[in-house]
């Protein structure tokens, strides 16, 4: 197979690229600074290699398969474009015949990228001719979604998650649990809640449905058709900690499209809930043993860790609530939350959805961590509120007898080298490339009204972050604040181009001040109310 060209680079100076990211995820700090040199150094490769395509007029040329960078080097006895770059870089000794290959393949899925068909496969559906088919989902993942201009499909559900899949999976699940034990003097958590997504399962071929297998200590194998429908239980000894339980909350399209997936993560909590192994190996079949005496079940019922909406259900509409504004207090959210989301699936009765509001608070104030996956770099925590909509943390705490705050987790699958982070450290994360960046909100106010828009909606979906979580520092809202309503030129940008996004903007500010999620100066806060008096006369046309 092709070498990636961190493997290349790394390779160069005598390293294992694996070796590089965990001993960066340590914060060995000599790692750190490699591992970012070789990141720079693959940008400056791979732009080498496409400004070697760019024309006169600045134009990227369709990529060929006849190897011309190649040939000439020959010919002149020197280096390639991406060569050059990587001796610049301080990588001079890359062994051309481990990047020849891997050029080449870029060069093809350059090519696949400008080759853009959209209009022309549009042309042809209006005149009801065929368009041929192919894979949607992220490019950077499945390079075959391009070009685009296809006639979309997703995939065999019955065909995940894919050994590739198990194997992310792994990695995620296996950092999460050590950060954790790490955290908590050598304990392992004894119940996670997940959320599942229809889509990012479709991108990621089954990545988080792998997690929470691997969570279980539970191995999926296809059968000859590829069909994954076999479930065992990996030996403790083999497994090395203790099977995880879970909560897992199933998104409203992920039941539509994955209702045989539903039923194998059902049969793999029930497995695991009747294994016969010490309680303090397995903190599924002990929790499940607790809820069936106290709730006057059996194993298999009180073991039901699958929950979704009903039939028909879409969102715990938290969002929407918190969007308009029209809520009370925190547990009005969390009693929205349980009445929509606690419609259990059970394997044994499969085709009904049935709502258990005693299974799922009971199996939810055991969880110790919340866990949510981002795979995709289109889409952050801030950028749609559905993250924040599933999110059951203070949920969770309220539930709790100890009322303590569960662990959040976010893990980041947009890398090879898969990050877990905290929530807090991803809001904060995202704030700064985003909200926070000028280069981020001043392309989108140059836009113009969208933009503005684009800007009001992300400050309401970190706001949801604070109703859900607790997961929004002090200083977010404060520099928003310093941002947006501190300055008079970019007040009066906002104000011009989109009056009703910047009310929302002022809204959401002192929104959060009254709900306790941001202190601030009384300075700031008369700003404000004077800042809205002034926004709502201008909607209102009062002079």
């Amino acid at each position: 197979g092709i070498k990636s060209l961190p493997r290349i680079i790394a390779e160069s100076v005598g390293r294992d690229i694996d070796e590089i990211y965990s001993r960066s995820d340590r914060g060995v700090l000599e790692d750190v600074e490699l591992l970012q040199k070789i990141t720079m150094a693959c940008r400056s490769a791979v732009r080498a290699s496409v400004d070697s395509l760019v024309n006169s007029e600045g134009r990227i040329e369709a990529a060929s398969l006849f190897d011309f960078s190649g040939l000439v080097g020959k010919l002149l006895r020197t280096k390639t474009p991406w060569n050059f770059a990587l001796e610049k870089e301080g990588f001079p000794k890359c062994k051309e015949e481990d990047l020849t290959p891997l050029f080449k393949y870029l060069e093809v899925c350059l090519g696949e990228v400008i080759r853009d068909n959209e209009l022309g496969a549009l042309i042809k559906a209006l005149n009801g001719q065929y368009i041929i088919p192919g894979p949607g989902g992220d490019p950077i993942r499945n390079p075959d979604v391009l070009p685009t201009g296809k006639n979309l499909h997703a995939l065999d559900p019955q065909t995940i998650p894919t050994m590739a899949a198990v194997d992310s999976a792994k990695l995620v699940v296996d950092r999460l649990l050590e950060r954790q034990r790490l955290d908590n003097n050598g304990e392992y958590p004894e119940t996670i809640g997940l959320v599942l997504w229809g889509t990012d399962n479709i991108k990621t071929y089954g990545e988080s449905l792998a997690q929470v297998l691997w969570f279980l200590g539970v191995k999926p194998s296809p059968d000859q058709l590829g069909r994954v429908s076999k479930l065992e239980l990996v030996p403790l000894e083999e497994l090395g900690r203790p099977r995880i339980d879970v909560v897992v909350n199933c998104s409203g399209v992920f039941r539509d499209l994955f209702i045989n997936q539903m039923a194998l993560l059902d049969r793999a909590v029930k497995m695991a809930a009747e294994a016969d192994e010490p309680d303090e190996m397995n903190f599924v079949a002990k929790h499940a043993k607790a809820q069936a005496e106290e709730l006057g079940l059996t194993i298999r019922q009180a073991a039901c860790r699958v929950f979704s909406n009903s039939s028909g259900s879409y969102s715990a509409n938290v969002s929407l609530t918190i969007e308009n504004g029209g809520w009370e207090d925190e547990k009005q959210l969390q009693d929205m939350y349980v009445s929509r989301k606690a419609f259990a699936f059970n394997s044994d009765t499969p085709g009904i959805m049935t709502q258990n509001e005693d299974i799922f608070k009971k199996s939810m104030s055991t969880v110790d961590v919340t866990f949510q996956n981002l795979d995709s770099s289109e889409i952050s925590l801030t950028d749609v509120s559905h993250y924040f909509d599933s999110d059951p943390t203070k949920l969770v705490q309220s539930l709790r007898k100890d009322g303590k705050k569960p662990a959040s987790f976010v893990a980041d699958t947009t890398t090879a080298n898969a990050q877990v982070r905290t929530l807090s450290e991803t809001v904060r994360l995202d704030t700064r490339t985003k909200l926070l960046n000028p280069k981020w909100y001043e392309g989108m106010i140059g836009s113009g009204y969208e933009g503005a828009r684009e800007v009001a909606k992300r400050l309401r979906n970190t706001l949801g972050w604070s109703a859900t979580a607790g997961a929004v520092d002090n200083w977010v809202y404060e520099d928003a604040n310093a941002t947006f309503m501190a300055d008079e030129e970019m007040q009066k940008k906002l104000m011009d181009l989109n009056p009703n996004s910047f009310r929302q903007m002022v809204t959401t500010l002192l929104e959060a001040n009254g709900r306790g999620y941001w202190e601030t100066s009384d300075e700031n806060l008369d700003r404000l109310r004077e800042l809205y008096q002034e926004v709502e006369d201008r909607i209102e046309g009062v002079e």
